[in-house]
């Protein structure tokens, strides 16, 4: 995804009440175009056009399907959600749940509860009038301590427990999408999800931070809850 004009760089006076690295982190902000052009949009971050630019190659949102925005603060993903699959106030078809509250959006029902609880599944049928979803998306990443190892399996932890959640509430030839990171052990759970869906493929959109290891999973054709 291009956009047509970029600023022109910004450089940052360094002060002494901020870190370097806060400094360095500013400064990208201020120079990423995707954050010029979410902010120029009403997206509540570059995080938009990653799932923007996921469905522009795999066309995962059509009209009237049920989604369901796991980790949604503070809601760009739902946003995007909200206008492919034409979600209504009257009638909203996006669910987002955060452990943290997210200002709302219209044609979205946002809540604040914890996708792991056990009654989680149980409540978002409940939100859906009774049906299971046609989506289930993520783009969340557990807190990271700097230690490589540590961080990975702290990821990959909250990656399945994403998933088993979108199992229980998918319906038959579901998509599940969700953020993944390289390190080693993401290898069974590719080969797990292979299992229950008819497709599975990974993607890293050009808003992805080049210096990421981040990537995406798009699982198509859930094959049915066993």
């Amino acid at each position: 995804m291009q956009f047509n004009s970029r600023p022109l760089k910004t450089h940052l006076k360094r002060d002494r009440k901020r870190s370097a690295s806060s400094t360095k982190w500013l400064q990208r902000q201020m120079n990423d175009p995707y954050v010029a052009e979410a902010h120029r949009q009403g997206y509540r971050g570059r995080a938009a056009f990653k799932i923007i630019e996921l469905n522009e190659q795999f066309h995962f949102f059509k009209a009237g399907k049920r989604v369901v925005d796991l980790g949604c603060a503070p809601g760009g993903w739902s946003q995007v959600a909200v206008k492919m699959v034409k979600s209504a106030p009257e009638n909203p078809l996006v669910i987002g749940m955060d452990l943290l509250p997210a200002e709302p959006i219209p044609g979205a029902t946002l809540i604040q509860m914890d996708f792991t609880k056990d009654e989680a599944p149980e409540k978002l049928k409940e939100l859906l009038g009774g049906h299971l979803a046609d989506i289930v998306m993520s783009d969340m990443a557990a807190n990271t301590t700097g230690i490589h190892n540590i961080d990975h399996l702290r990821i990959m932890g909250l990656l399945e427990m994403a998933y088993d959640f979108a199992v229980q509430v998918l319906a038959k030839d579901g998509v599940f999408i969700a953020k993944i990171f390289q390190g080693g052990t993401e290898n069974s759970f590719l080969a797990r999800m292979r299992r229950d869906f008819k497709t599975v493929r990974h993607a890293k959109p050009d808003a992805s931070r080049k210096d990421s290891s981040e990537f995406y999973v798009i699982a198509t054709g859930f094959k049915g809850q066993s």
